[in-house]
């Protein structure tokens, strides 16, 4: 029970880091995916149902704060915490190098699908320009963010866990 509520203010805590800090903080205008990274987190870390619930949470949020179509967002990112929950069977939580690449390659697809549903079906066939000046600046971003954030989410995740299990101990 509390790693959920964790989740839940974890998942808050980073949206409002995203909307409210990094903005201030962006490089030419580009500020790291949080809202990515922590669904792709919540995929490995408790599986495809995790991951898909904070996906379409914090899309429906992005959609309703920021979007140009409601749903959108919600949609990729349900599909990311999906495709992330694939990895909870492999998921070691002191190995960085499996959190780095599916946050990578999470953040690469969900940048693509952004491309495809707000770009190219309005007739914006520039992907080169896409591609070097919003899709891979955010990456690197992203990635960086990761390294910082993700042993943080780590510790706090393992200190509730611990929790849980010293009070089911005494129950």
């Amino acid at each position: 029970m509390l790693r959920k509520v964790l989740m839940v203010i974890a998942a808050f805590f980073l949206f409002l880091l995203q909307c409210c800090v990094f903005p201030h903080i962006s490089l030419g205008g580009i500020v790291p995916n949080l809202i990515l990274l922590i669904t792709s987190i919540f995929g490995f870390m408790h599986g495809e149902k995790a991951g898909m619930i904070t996906g379409f949470c914090l899309g429906l949020l992005f959609d309703i704060f920021y979007g140009d179509y409601i749903g959108l967002h919600a949609l990729i990112l349900t599909y990311i915490g999906f495709m992330n929950g694939k990895f909870f069977g492999i998921y070691y939580p002191e190995d960085i190098k499996l959190p780095i690449g599916l946050t990578l390659t999470s953040n690469f697809s969900y940048g693509i699908l952004c491309y495809i549903f707000s770009f190219l079906i309005r007739g914006r066939l520039n992907i080169g320009y896409y591609l070097l000046h919003i899709i891979l600046p955010e990456l690197i971003y992203t990635l960086i963010v990761t390294i910082i954030i993700y042993p943080i989410i780590l510790v706090v995740y393992k200190a509730f866990e611990n929790l849980e299990i010293k009070k089911k101990k005494e129950a």
